[in-house]
């Protein structure tokens, strides 16, 4: 089986010219939890979900240090938690999500793709056929084309 025939075609998404407050309306009428970036021709360069949100609302500092990444809890931070949700919702999407998007192919093997969000402890990953987003796969869809005919 591949990418193409489990894949999500009709994927929710957000521009990369998008706030967060389009993002979390999104989430909240889709009830999703992560969506694809795309440019104006439809190309993906970013992925935001619930959990970038959640970092930022919660007190911490993102740092890459040797091409790893830490997230810190920051002591002392004076700013209130509905300061932070205010200047959240009036972010860029692209001021957090993120940019290294891990993404399969259109002819992609079920198998690769369960390996990936197994490995990298991804709940979706995004389809690209001939340089762009065809579809959205989650670890449900998975599953469920998996083990179908066993049920």
């Amino acid at each position: 089986m591949q990418a193409h025939e489990i894949m999500i075609s009709r994927v929710h998404k957000v521009k990369e010219s998008d706030t967060v407050r389009a993002v979390i309306e999104k989430f909240i009428e889709y009830r999703i939890s992560g969506l694809p970036v795309v440019n104006d021709r439809n190309e993906i360069v970013g992925f935001i979900s619930d959990g970038d949100i959640m970092r930022y609302i919660g007190k911490h500092e993102d740092r890459v240090v040797d091409n790893f990444y830490y997230s810190f809890v920051i002591k002392g931070d004076q700013e209130g938690f509905e300061e932070r949700e205010q200047r959240l919702l009036q972010l860029n999407v692209l001021e957090i999500a993120k940019r290294k998007v891990f993404k399969v192919s259109w002819d992609e093997s079920i198998e690769n793709i369960a390996a990936l969000l197994g490995k990298r402890q991804i709940k979706k990953v995004p389809v690209e056929r001939n340089g762009v987003l065809a579809g959205i796969i989650s670890r449900g869809d998975v599953i469920r084309n998996t083990f179908k005919n066993f049920l």
